[in-house]
């Protein structure tokens, strides 16, 4: 009987062995591993990249149980300096040397675009949820790259049709010179054309400029009735201030914010934003799911609960998920079984990963409340509108990917 027990045992034991070694061979490694490659000391630190974006994904992870097929699931970070040679670098070590299995946040066009293209000829995917280009689903695309969040399509859908429509006609752009801030403006332009508007004027800003004073003199002399700000981050909240300074709202012009946070609003201040529209992915006071979220989230990093850092959380428990499913970390499984997911959480609902890459879901256009209206310290919108996803982002048929069929 004692030789019976220990043969089942004997039996048992190698099963399980078995079953260890086939999860292990699973792996490309003993652990997957996430690289966030973002904006940790620029113009994007505070609300795209920076220490709340790197708190994101680690909550993610920790919320997902810290493994994935029995195997721990690790984080690593780095600051690309807004310089696409910086993160091309930082990508090509991370993967050849740290065997890093997805790179996520990408925040800036540039860089987006640069580590997309090196990160798919390696085999790895990448989930950018800081860049802004339709390049990257489209004359970009790649076979591993996914666009996660928003784009600047889906950004106009909401703001500038809401301001044509309410009479704002003539338009000038004050343009961040680079992908991001040229693909935005011709996005813009294309909506306010089609509703009957014109652009009457452009000038491009450097990225990271502290003095937009002769750029708003130049919009404030064009004769628009909109002056459109085709940039983000702290370059959003400085033109914003310097133009309050200059009195041009208060001289009958309307500034349109093309990229704003919750977190530029804060920096604003709600006396100078207020009244402000704005086109967005997600709000955290939207409903009970976006609340208890956000919540945890300030409570774990102490950042503002942007819409960047919502998405970075969404999209790292997404990719967790497909691990998962495919059994595998291997990026053409995985890829693969990310087109299979409906992505339903409290940033994404009912959202679609299409083969061109894009993840299409609902946005928000938001307006910024009078400070009385306030009922909390980031209680600074209300949701004016809510755009779905086939309204805010173009049909597949468009996409210009060439990876669609294949």
């Amino acid at each position: 009987m004692r030789k019976l027990l220990l043969a089942a045992t004997c039996g048992f034991t190698m099963t399980l062995a078995g079953a260890a070694s086939a999860q292990d061979q699973a792996l490309s490694n003993d652990y997957v591993k996430i690289g966030v490659l973002g904006d940790m000391s620029g113009v994007y630190a505070t609300g795209f990249s920076g220490p709340g974006a790197v708190g994101a994904v680690k909550m993610a992870v920790d919320d997902f149980g810290g493994s994935v097929l029995g195997q721990p699931i690790r984080v690593i970070s780095a600051d690309h300096q807004n310089k696409p040679d910086v993160a091309s670098a930082t990508a090509r070590e991370w993967i050849d040397q740290e065997r890093v299995d997805m790179i996520t946040d990408l925040t800036n066009s540039a860089v987006g675009l640069a580590v997309q293209s090196l990160a798919s000829d390696k085999g790895v995917i990448t989930m950018n949820t800081g860049a802004a280009t339709t390049q990257l689903t489209n004359e970009a695309c790649t076979k591993y790259g996914i666009h996660y969040g928003y784009d600047t399509y889906a950004l106009p859908v909401g703001t500038a049709t809401a301001i044509v429509k309410n009479g704002g006609k003539k338009w000038f752009f004050i343009t961040a010179d680079y992908a991001f801030g040229h693909s935005l403006q011709k996005n813009t332009t294309e909506v306010v054309e089609s509703l009957g508007g014109e652009v009457v004027g452009s000038v491009a800003a450097p990225l990271g400029t502290n003095d937009f004073a002769s750029y708003l003199l130049q919009a404030k002399a064009s004769g628009a009735e909109v002056i459109a700000l085709a940039n983000a981050g702290q370059d959003t909240v400085n033109s914003v201030k310097q133009a309050d300074s200059f009195g041009i709202v208060q001289g009958g012009q309307q500034l349109a914010g093309m990229l704003v946070l919750i977190s530029d609003v804060k920096s604003l201040g709600q006396e100078v934003a207020k009244g402000l529209q704005f086109t967005s992915a997600w709000y955290w006071n939207y409903d009970d799911e976006s609340r208890e979220w956000a919540k945890r989230y300030m409570e774990r990093t102490g950042a503002a609960p942007t819409f960047p850092h919502a998405a970075l959380y969404s999209a790292t428990t997404a990719y967790l998920n497909a691990v998962k499913a495919a059994g595998t970390d291997d990026a053409d499984a995985v890829r693969a079984q990310l087109n299979e997911m409906t992505i339903d959480d409290f940033f994404a609902k009912g959202g679609d990963i299409r083969p061109d890459g894009l993840l299409v879901h609902d946005m928000y256009l938001l307006k910024v409340k009078e400070a009385s209206a306030s009922k909390g310290e980031w209680d600074v919108a209300g949701v004016a509108r809510v755009i779905p996803g086939e309204q805010a982002y173009p049909p597949l048929s468009e996409s210009t990917c060439a990876h669609i069929d294949q």
